[in-house]
Protein backbone atom coordinates (compact mmCIF):
# COMPACT_ATOMS: atom_id res chain seq x y z
CA UNK A 1 0.00 0.00 0.00
CA UNK A 2 2.32 2.52 1.06
CA UNK A 3 4.81 0.75 -1.72
CA UNK A 4 2.42 2.60 -4.27
CA UNK A 5 2.39 6.10 -2.38
CA UNK A 6 6.05 6.37 -2.06
CA UNK A 7 7.15 5.11 -5.05
CA UNK A 8 5.06 8.20 -6.65
CA UNK A 9 6.68 10.26 -4.47
CA UNK A 10 10.32 9.24 -5.31
CA UNK A 11 9.05 9.74 -8.82
CA UNK A 12 8.29 13.67 -8.24
CA UNK A 13 11.95 13.51 -6.37
CA UNK A 14 10.47 13.73 -2.95
CA UNK A 15 13.67 13.40 -0.44
CA UNK A 16 14.01 9.87 1.41
CA UNK A 17 10.89 8.24 -0.38
CA UNK A 18 13.06 6.09 -2.45
CA UNK A 19 13.63 3.94 0.27
CA UNK A 20 10.42 2.30 -0.12
CA UNK A 21 12.63 0.66 -3.09
CA UNK A 22 14.33 -1.38 -0.68
CA UNK A 23 13.90 -4.55 0.80
CA UNK A 24 15.79 -4.06 4.48
CA UNK A 25 13.99 -0.91 4.63
CA UNK A 26 10.82 -2.09 4.68
CA UNK A 27 11.39 -5.10 6.32
CA UNK A 28 12.76 -3.21 9.73
CA UNK A 29 9.36 -1.16 9.18
CA UNK A 30 7.77 -4.40 9.18
CA UNK A 31 8.96 -5.99 12.37
CA UNK A 32 9.35 -2.65 14.64
CA UNK A 33 5.68 -2.07 13.42
CA UNK A 34 3.97 -5.79 14.08
CA UNK A 35 6.16 -6.18 17.49
CA UNK A 36 4.33 -2.56 18.12
CA UNK A 37 1.26 -3.70 17.87
CA UNK A 38 1.88 -7.12 19.35
CA UNK A 39 2.74 -5.56 22.50
CA UNK A 40 0.93 -2.42 22.60
CA UNK A 41 -2.52 -3.47 20.95
CA UNK A 42 -1.59 -6.56 22.40
CA UNK A 43 -2.80 -5.81 25.92
CA UNK A 44 -5.91 -3.78 25.14
CA UNK A 45 -7.36 -7.58 23.34
CA UNK A 46 -6.18 -9.34 26.72
CA UNK A 47 -8.47 -6.87 28.75
CA UNK A 48 -11.48 -7.43 26.36
CA UNK A 49 -10.90 -11.00 26.31
CA UNK A 50 -11.02 -10.57 30.31
CA UNK A 51 -13.93 -8.71 29.83
CA UNK A 52 -15.77 -11.67 28.05
CA UNK A 53 -14.28 -14.07 30.28
CA UNK A 54 -13.28 -16.17 27.37
CA UNK A 55 -11.20 -18.09 29.95
CA UNK A 56 -9.18 -21.78 29.04
CA UNK A 57 -11.29 -24.24 30.33
CA UNK A 58 -8.72 -26.90 32.31
CA UNK A 59 -8.34 -30.64 33.00
CA UNK A 60 -6.23 -31.93 35.51
CA UNK A 61 -3.81 -34.49 34.39
CA UNK A 62 -1.30 -34.02 36.84
CA UNK A 63 0.66 -31.69 35.48
CA UNK A 64 2.96 -29.42 37.02
CA UNK A 65 1.66 -25.89 37.37
CA UNK A 66 -1.44 -27.18 35.36
CA UNK A 67 -4.21 -25.90 37.20
CA UNK A 68 -2.46 -22.30 37.44
CA UNK A 69 -3.46 -21.62 33.76
CA UNK A 70 -7.34 -22.09 34.13
CA UNK A 71 -8.88 -18.80 33.37
CA UNK A 72 -6.46 -17.72 31.11
CA UNK A 73 -7.86 -16.18 28.16
CA UNK A 74 -7.60 -17.94 25.26
CA UNK A 75 -7.84 -16.80 21.53
CA UNK A 76 -4.59 -14.75 21.38
CA UNK A 77 -4.20 -15.51 18.05
CA UNK A 78 -5.81 -12.80 17.11
CA UNK A 79 -3.14 -10.73 18.44
CA UNK A 80 -0.69 -12.35 16.26
CA UNK A 81 -3.29 -12.08 13.21
CA UNK A 82 -3.63 -7.95 13.12
CA UNK A 83 0.75 -7.82 13.68
CA UNK A 84 1.37 -9.92 10.93
CA UNK A 85 -1.70 -8.36 8.26
CA UNK A 86 -1.18 -4.77 8.81
CA UNK A 87 2.54 -4.63 8.30
CA UNK A 88 2.16 -6.77 5.59
CA UNK A 89 -0.41 -4.54 3.74
CA UNK A 90 1.52 -1.18 4.62
CA UNK A 91 4.97 -2.10 3.64
CA UNK A 92 4.93 -4.79 0.90
CA UNK A 93 3.83 -4.96 -2.52
CA UNK A 94 0.57 -5.72 -2.87
CA UNK A 95 0.62 -6.59 -6.69
CA UNK A 96 3.03 -9.64 -5.86
CA UNK A 97 1.37 -12.98 -6.01
CA UNK A 98 2.97 -14.32 -2.76
CA UNK A 99 2.27 -11.75 -1.00
CA UNK A 100 -1.54 -12.61 -1.46
CA UNK A 101 -1.11 -16.14 -0.97
CA UNK A 102 0.98 -15.64 2.40
CA UNK A 103 -2.35 -13.11 3.10
CA UNK A 104 -4.69 -15.97 2.10
CA UNK A 105 -3.15 -18.42 4.20
CA UNK A 106 -2.96 -16.27 7.53
CA UNK A 107 -6.47 -15.16 7.35
CA UNK A 108 -7.78 -18.71 6.08
CA UNK A 109 -6.39 -20.52 8.77
CA UNK A 110 -6.69 -17.48 11.29
CA UNK A 111 -10.35 -17.83 10.45
CA UNK A 112 -11.01 -21.55 10.45
CA UNK A 113 -8.87 -21.75 14.29
CA UNK A 114 -11.22 -18.78 14.93
CA UNK A 115 -14.48 -20.65 14.78
CA UNK A 116 -12.80 -23.74 16.75
CA UNK A 117 -11.88 -21.74 19.75
CA UNK A 118 -15.38 -19.77 19.37
CA UNK A 119 -17.36 -22.95 19.75
CA UNK A 120 -15.15 -24.56 22.10
CA UNK A 121 -15.06 -20.73 25.10
CA UNK A 122 -18.95 -19.85 23.85
CA UNK A 123 -20.84 -22.68 23.07
CA UNK A 124 -19.02 -24.79 25.71
CA UNK A 125 -17.60 -27.92 23.42
CA UNK A 126 -14.74 -29.14 24.55
CA UNK A 127 -14.33 -30.98 21.17
CA UNK A 128 -14.53 -27.65 18.92
CA UNK A 129 -14.92 -27.68 15.55
CA UNK A 130 -15.18 -31.25 14.06
CA UNK A 131 -11.54 -33.00 12.79
CA UNK A 132 -12.88 -33.80 10.01
CA UNK A 133 -13.69 -29.95 9.21
CA UNK A 134 -10.61 -28.72 10.29
CA UNK A 135 -8.70 -31.33 7.17
CA UNK A 136 -11.08 -30.12 5.27
CA UNK A 137 -10.51 -26.41 5.81
CA UNK A 138 -6.30 -27.12 5.48
CA UNK A 139 -6.63 -29.19 2.50
CA UNK A 140 -8.88 -26.32 1.14
CA UNK A 141 -6.30 -23.78 1.96
CA UNK A 142 -3.75 -26.33 -0.04
CA UNK A 143 -5.61 -27.49 -3.16
CA UNK A 144 -5.64 -23.28 -3.66
CA UNK A 145 -2.37 -22.41 -2.68
CA UNK A 146 -1.14 -25.53 -5.52
CA UNK A 147 -3.36 -24.13 -8.25
CA UNK A 148 -2.33 -20.71 -8.01
CA UNK A 149 1.45 -21.53 -8.22
CA UNK A 150 0.28 -23.74 -11.29
CA UNK A 151 -1.69 -21.36 -12.73
CA UNK A 152 -0.38 -18.22 -12.15
CA UNK A 153 2.29 -16.30 -14.97
CA UNK A 154 4.26 -14.67 -12.10
CA UNK A 155 5.16 -17.73 -10.35
CA UNK A 156 8.43 -18.98 -12.14
CA UNK A 157 12.28 -20.21 -11.28
CA UNK A 158 15.54 -19.76 -12.92
CA UNK A 159 17.97 -22.43 -12.59
CA UNK A 160 22.31 -21.75 -12.49
CA UNK A 161 22.04 -18.31 -12.35
CA UNK A 162 25.27 -16.93 -12.74
CA UNK A 163 26.33 -13.51 -11.66
CA UNK A 164 29.34 -12.08 -13.72
CA UNK A 165 30.87 -8.66 -12.47
CA UNK A 166 31.97 -6.51 -15.61
CA UNK A 167 33.39 -2.90 -13.68
CA UNK A 168 30.38 -0.87 -13.37
CA UNK A 169 27.84 -3.54 -15.43
CA UNK A 170 26.76 -6.66 -13.89
CA UNK A 171 24.83 -9.57 -16.37
CA UNK A 172 23.09 -12.13 -15.04
CA UNK A 173 23.33 -15.51 -17.00
CA UNK A 174 21.36 -18.54 -16.57
CA UNK A 175 18.53 -20.25 -17.64
CA UNK A 176 15.20 -18.57 -18.77
CA UNK A 177 12.42 -18.35 -16.45
CA UNK A 178 9.84 -21.30 -16.26
CA UNK A 179 7.24 -22.85 -14.76
CA UNK A 180 8.52 -25.90 -12.66
CA UNK A 181 8.12 -28.70 -10.31
CA UNK A 182 11.51 -28.76 -8.60
CA UNK A 183 12.11 -28.09 -5.59
CA UNK A 184 15.41 -28.72 -3.05
CA UNK A 185 16.66 -31.45 -1.80
CA UNK A 186 19.31 -31.17 1.31
CA UNK A 187 22.61 -32.52 1.36
CA UNK A 188 22.84 -33.42 -2.23
CA UNK A 189 25.47 -31.99 -4.77
CA UNK A 190 22.79 -31.48 -7.09
CA UNK A 191 20.41 -30.41 -4.67
CA UNK A 192 17.08 -29.84 -7.47
CA UNK A 193 14.63 -32.48 -7.07
CA UNK A 194 12.12 -32.52 -9.92
CA UNK A 195 8.62 -34.02 -8.84
CA UNK A 196 7.97 -35.13 -12.21
CA UNK A 197 10.93 -38.08 -11.53
CA UNK A 198 8.11 -39.73 -9.61
CA UNK A 199 5.67 -40.16 -12.93
CA UNK A 200 8.24 -41.21 -15.53
CA UNK A 201 5.56 -43.56 -16.68
CA UNK A 202 3.06 -41.11 -17.21
CA UNK A 203 5.10 -40.93 -20.52
CA UNK A 204 3.74 -37.40 -22.81
CA UNK A 205 1.72 -37.02 -19.52
CA UNK A 206 4.62 -36.74 -17.53
CA UNK A 207 4.30 -32.77 -17.23
CA UNK A 208 0.55 -32.53 -16.12
CA UNK A 209 1.19 -35.66 -13.57
CA UNK A 210 4.40 -33.98 -12.15
CA UNK A 211 1.86 -31.19 -10.93
CA UNK A 212 -0.56 -33.24 -9.57
CA UNK A 213 2.42 -34.48 -7.51
CA UNK A 214 3.25 -31.44 -6.76
CA UNK A 215 -0.29 -29.92 -5.52
CA UNK A 216 -1.28 -32.84 -3.59
CA UNK A 217 2.21 -32.43 -1.74
CA UNK A 218 1.44 -28.98 -1.38
CA UNK A 219 -1.57 -30.24 0.17
CA UNK A 220 -0.23 -32.53 2.45
CA UNK A 221 2.70 -30.40 3.89
CA UNK A 222 -0.20 -27.92 4.81
CA UNK A 223 -2.21 -30.05 6.59
CA UNK A 224 1.24 -31.63 8.45
CA UNK A 225 2.68 -28.49 9.79
CA UNK A 226 -0.56 -26.80 10.74
CA UNK A 227 -1.11 -29.79 13.10
CA UNK A 228 2.10 -30.12 14.08
CA UNK A 229 2.16 -26.30 15.18
CA UNK A 230 -1.24 -27.06 16.93
CA UNK A 231 0.39 -30.25 19.15
CA UNK A 232 3.19 -28.36 20.24
CA UNK A 233 1.12 -25.33 21.18
CA UNK A 234 1.01 -26.95 25.07
CA UNK A 235 2.99 -25.24 27.50
CA UNK A 236 3.55 -21.43 27.62
CA UNK A 237 5.57 -19.78 24.84
CA UNK A 238 6.67 -22.84 23.23
CA UNK A 239 4.71 -22.61 19.84
CA UNK A 240 5.83 -18.79 19.07
CA UNK A 241 8.91 -18.93 20.14
CA UNK A 242 9.69 -22.07 17.87
CA UNK A 243 7.86 -19.84 14.91
CA UNK A 244 9.71 -17.25 15.56
CA UNK A 245 12.96 -18.50 15.24
CA UNK A 246 11.70 -20.84 11.74
CA UNK A 247 10.78 -17.31 10.82
CA UNK A 248 13.87 -16.29 11.14
CA UNK A 249 15.57 -19.04 9.20
CA UNK A 250 12.67 -18.90 6.63
CA UNK A 251 13.14 -15.26 5.90
CA UNK A 252 17.37 -15.28 4.86
CA UNK A 253 16.30 -18.49 2.96
CA UNK A 254 13.44 -16.17 0.91
CA UNK A 255 16.24 -13.87 0.80
CA UNK A 256 19.21 -15.69 -0.69
CA UNK A 257 16.40 -17.16 -3.01
CA UNK A 258 15.24 -14.06 -4.72
CA UNK A 259 18.69 -12.42 -4.91
CA UNK A 260 20.18 -13.37 -8.16
CA UNK A 261 23.87 -12.95 -6.87
CA UNK A 262 23.33 -15.14 -3.64
CA UNK A 263 21.51 -17.80 -5.31
CA UNK A 264 24.62 -17.78 -8.14
CA UNK A 265 26.50 -18.15 -5.24
CA UNK A 266 24.95 -20.56 -3.27
CA UNK A 267 24.02 -22.42 -6.56
CA UNK A 268 20.08 -22.60 -5.33
CA UNK A 269 16.86 -21.62 -7.33
CA UNK A 270 16.74 -17.98 -7.83
CA UNK A 271 12.51 -16.90 -7.69
CA UNK A 272 11.96 -13.99 -9.04
CA UNK A 273 9.81 -11.51 -6.65
CA UNK A 274 10.07 -13.67 -3.55
CA UNK A 275 11.84 -10.72 -2.10
CA UNK A 276 8.35 -9.57 -0.81
CA UNK A 277 8.68 -12.23 0.74
CA UNK A 278 10.88 -11.15 3.29
CA UNK A 279 8.73 -8.21 4.10
CA UNK A 280 6.07 -10.88 5.25
CA UNK A 281 9.12 -12.86 7.21
CA UNK A 282 9.48 -9.26 9.25
CA UNK A 283 6.17 -9.12 10.16
CA UNK A 284 5.77 -12.57 11.37
CA UNK A 285 8.71 -12.57 13.09
CA UNK A 286 8.16 -9.11 14.94
CA UNK A 287 4.70 -10.83 15.78
CA UNK A 288 5.48 -14.32 17.19
CA UNK A 289 8.23 -12.12 19.54
CA UNK A 290 6.08 -9.57 20.18
CA UNK A 291 3.36 -12.28 21.26
CA UNK A 292 6.09 -13.93 23.79
CA UNK A 293 5.65 -10.37 25.45
CA UNK A 294 2.17 -11.69 27.17
CA UNK A 295 2.25 -15.65 26.42
CA UNK A 296 6.01 -16.29 28.11
CA UNK A 297 6.15 -18.24 31.39
CA UNK A 298 3.26 -17.31 33.17
CA UNK A 299 1.35 -16.77 30.19
CA UNK A 300 -1.49 -13.97 29.87
CA UNK A 301 -2.87 -15.22 26.88
CA UNK A 302 -3.62 -18.25 25.48
CA UNK A 303 -3.18 -18.38 21.05
CA UNK A 304 -5.33 -21.33 20.55
CA UNK A 305 -6.16 -22.73 17.56
CA UNK A 306 -6.33 -19.13 15.99
CA UNK A 307 -2.75 -18.77 16.32
CA UNK A 308 -1.33 -22.37 16.51
CA UNK A 309 -3.11 -23.39 13.21
CA UNK A 310 -2.21 -20.21 11.26
CA UNK A 311 1.43 -20.52 12.03
CA UNK A 312 1.49 -23.81 11.46
CA UNK A 313 0.16 -23.28 7.74
CA UNK A 314 2.40 -19.50 7.62
CA UNK A 315 5.09 -21.43 7.73
CA UNK A 316 3.91 -24.55 5.47
CA UNK A 317 3.16 -22.34 2.19
CA UNK A 318 6.34 -20.08 2.97
CA UNK A 319 8.21 -23.06 2.34
CA UNK A 320 6.35 -24.27 -0.74
CA UNK A 321 6.45 -21.21 -2.24
CA UNK A 322 10.70 -20.70 -1.97
CA UNK A 323 10.93 -24.57 -3.00
CA UNK A 324 12.22 -25.81 0.55
CA UNK A 325 9.43 -27.76 1.57
CA UNK A 326 11.75 -30.86 1.85
CA UNK A 327 13.56 -28.82 4.47
CA UNK A 328 10.81 -29.08 6.62
CA UNK A 329 11.60 -32.06 8.62
CA UNK A 330 15.35 -30.16 10.04
CA UNK A 331 13.61 -26.54 10.03
CA UNK A 332 10.36 -27.68 11.74
CA UNK A 333 11.72 -30.74 13.58
CA UNK A 334 10.11 -29.43 16.72
CA UNK A 335 6.67 -29.89 15.17
CA UNK A 336 7.33 -32.99 13.84
CA UNK A 337 8.88 -34.90 16.62
CA UNK A 338 5.92 -33.23 18.72
CA UNK A 339 3.61 -34.75 15.76
CA UNK A 340 5.36 -38.56 15.91
CA UNK A 341 5.38 -38.56 19.37
CA UNK A 342 1.29 -38.15 19.22
CA UNK A 343 0.80 -41.24 17.11
CA UNK A 344 3.49 -43.11 18.49
CA UNK A 345 1.57 -43.03 21.33
CA UNK A 346 -1.82 -43.81 19.92
CA UNK A 347 -0.66 -46.86 18.11
CA UNK A 348 1.27 -48.85 20.70
CA UNK A 349 -1.64 -48.19 22.69
CA UNK A 350 -3.87 -49.86 20.87
CA UNK A 351 -1.31 -52.84 20.01
CA UNK A 352 -0.71 -53.05 23.59
CA UNK A 353 -3.95 -53.39 24.36
CA UNK A 354 -5.42 -55.81 21.75
CA UNK A 355 -2.53 -58.22 21.99
CA UNK A 356 -1.86 -58.02 26.24
CA UNK A 357 -5.56 -56.74 27.29
CA UNK A 358 -4.10 -53.64 28.79
CA UNK A 359 -2.62 -50.53 26.85
CA UNK A 360 0.69 -48.91 27.73
CA UNK A 361 2.29 -46.28 26.78
CA UNK A 362 5.31 -45.17 25.57
CA UNK A 363 5.70 -41.74 26.99
CA UNK A 364 4.56 -40.22 30.46
CA UNK A 365 2.05 -38.51 27.84
CA UNK A 366 1.92 -36.81 24.40
CA UNK A 367 2.68 -34.74 22.80
CA UNK A 368 6.22 -35.25 23.61
CA UNK A 369 6.43 -31.28 25.79
CA UNK A 370 3.81 -33.08 28.64
CA UNK A 371 6.53 -36.04 28.98
CA UNK A 372 8.93 -34.14 30.91
CA UNK A 373 6.31 -32.21 32.43
CA UNK A 374 4.92 -34.95 34.12
CA UNK A 375 6.59 -36.90 37.18
CA UNK A 376 7.10 -40.83 36.66
CA UNK A 377 4.12 -42.57 38.59
CA UNK A 378 5.77 -46.00 40.70
CA UNK A 379 4.36 -49.08 38.43
CA UNK A 380 2.89 -47.30 35.48
CA UNK A 381 2.93 -48.90 31.98
CA UNK A 382 5.28 -46.71 30.32
CA UNK A 383 8.34 -47.31 28.63
CA UNK A 384 10.26 -44.39 28.62
CA UNK A 385 9.93 -43.24 31.93
CA UNK A 386 12.53 -40.56 32.74
CA UNK A 387 13.06 -38.02 34.29
CA UNK A 388 11.42 -38.89 37.28
CA UNK A 389 10.88 -36.05 38.36
CA UNK A 390 9.16 -33.11 36.32
CA UNK A 391 10.96 -30.39 34.74
CA UNK A 392 9.66 -26.91 35.20
CA UNK A 393 7.15 -25.54 32.14
CA UNK A 394 9.73 -22.75 31.80
CA UNK A 395 13.06 -24.73 31.44
CA UNK A 396 11.22 -27.15 29.24
CA UNK A 397 10.30 -24.53 26.56
CA UNK A 398 13.81 -22.70 26.83
CA UNK A 399 15.25 -26.06 25.97
CA UNK A 400 13.09 -27.02 23.35
CA UNK A 401 13.69 -23.21 21.89
CA UNK A 402 17.22 -23.64 21.81
CA UNK A 403 16.51 -27.08 19.89
CA UNK A 404 14.80 -25.20 17.45
CA UNK A 405 17.80 -22.47 16.97
CA UNK A 406 20.11 -25.56 16.13
CA UNK A 407 17.62 -27.03 13.77
CA UNK A 408 17.11 -23.50 12.28
CA UNK A 409 21.01 -23.14 11.93
CA UNK A 410 21.47 -26.78 10.18
CA UNK A 411 18.57 -26.21 7.80
CA UNK A 412 20.41 -22.56 6.47
CA UNK A 413 23.86 -24.49 6.73
CA UNK A 414 21.94 -26.83 3.69
CA UNK A 415 22.70 -24.49 1.45
CA UNK A 416 26.29 -24.75 1.26
CA UNK A 417 26.72 -28.33 2.73
CA UNK A 418 26.04 -30.53 -0.15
Amino acid sequence: MLYDLFAYLDSIDIPGAGMFKYISFRSSMAIILSLFISTAIGRRIIEYLQKLQIGETIRDLGLEGQMQKKGTPTMGGVIILIAIVVPTLLFARLDSIYTGLMLVTTLWLGALGFIDDYIKVFKKDKEGLHGRFKIFGQVGLGLIVGLVLLFSPDVVIKEKVKVLDKGAKIERLGSVEKKSTKTTIPFIKNNNFDYGELVEWAGDYKQEAAWVVFVLMVIFVVTAVSNGANMTDGLDGLASGCSAIIGVALGILAYVSSHATFASFLDVMYIPGAEELVVFAAAFIGATVGFLWYNSYPAQVFMGDTGSLMLGGIIAVFSIIIRKELLIPILCGIFLVENISVMLQVSYFKYTKKRYGVGKRIFKMAPLHHHFQKPSAPGSNVLWNFPKQAIPESKIVVRFWLIAIVLAVITIVTLKTR
